[in-house]
């Protein structure tokens, strides 16, 4: 697999939840949601459901699989030797970025959740990336919202954007306290894969960066990998 050059002055960053790498036929395939981020070529990509549940939640894409994504590395998120990310998000980054202070999150609400934010040092410039996936239920969501917001009120000052599985169907309400402060873009309807109807997956960009273009990626074999669609944006410093 095979990848061009990061590229000066723009990032390509993914969003994708990978449903522990169960497709929408049952099946679980990791080297087919390997292939799925191989494809949109980004630069940094954040996942969803990453890890498995049960004991040491163990990744659900074997490194060995990761090792061959062309130039992309695991950021240490993992809750344990065996785990991809933290409470299942992970992120990726390519050969070229140097990866600064971690924060890993545990959010309120009615199920066990959990956000990350990486301070990464881009060709483009600083930049902090977070991933989150959201609870089922309105009233967790803006829980977990504000506490994302307060924490990230408390580190020093970054061109931040934010990216995961929002679970939020409305686009109209249930994201006012992010609005606030950051330009949230639904790039299209990312859930169900196989026949789109929710604008799911979101993309949250804050002061100082400026997003380009962003869309869903339906390109096969994404509709089978996971029951989401991945989502993309190209970003630049403003």
């Amino acid at each position: 697999m095979t990848h061009p050059h990061l590229r000066p002055g723009r990032l390509r960053l993914a969003s994708y939840n990978i449903r522990k790498a169960l497709g929408t036929d049952r099946r679980r395939n990791p080297a087919r949601i390997c292939n799925v981020i191989d494809a949109m070529e980004a630069d940094i990509v954040v996942l969803q459901e990453a890890d498995l549940r049960l004991g040491a939640r163990p990744t659900a894409i074997p490194l060995t699989e990761i090792a061959q994504l062309g130039g992309l590395r695991v950021v240490d998120f993992g809750q344990s030797a065996k785990s991809l990310g933290w409470h299942g998000n992970a992120m990726l980054v390519r050969d070229g970025i140097e990866v600064g202070a971690l924060h890993r999150m545990v959010l309120p609400g009615f199920e066990p959740r959990g956000a990350i934010a990486a301070d990464l040092d881009t060709p483009a410039g600083p930049l902090r990336v977070g991933g989150l996936h959201l609870g089922l239920l309105r009233g967790s969501r803006r829980l977990q919202l504000t506490h994302i917001v307060d924490e990230l009120d408390r580190m020093p000052a970054r061109p931040t954007v934010l990216a995961g599985d929002l679970n939020e169907w409305s686009e109209r309400v249930g994201l006012g306290r992010l609005a606030r402060r950051f330009a949230i873009h639904a790039p299209g309807r990312s859930f169900h894969a196989r026949r789109p109807v929710a604008a799911l997956d979101r993309i949250a960009v804050g002061a100082g960066l400026v997003l380009e273009d962003c869309g869903v990626w339906h390109a096969q074999p994404a509709p089978a990998a996971s029951d989401h669609l991945p989502i993309w944006a190209d970003l630049r410093h403003d």
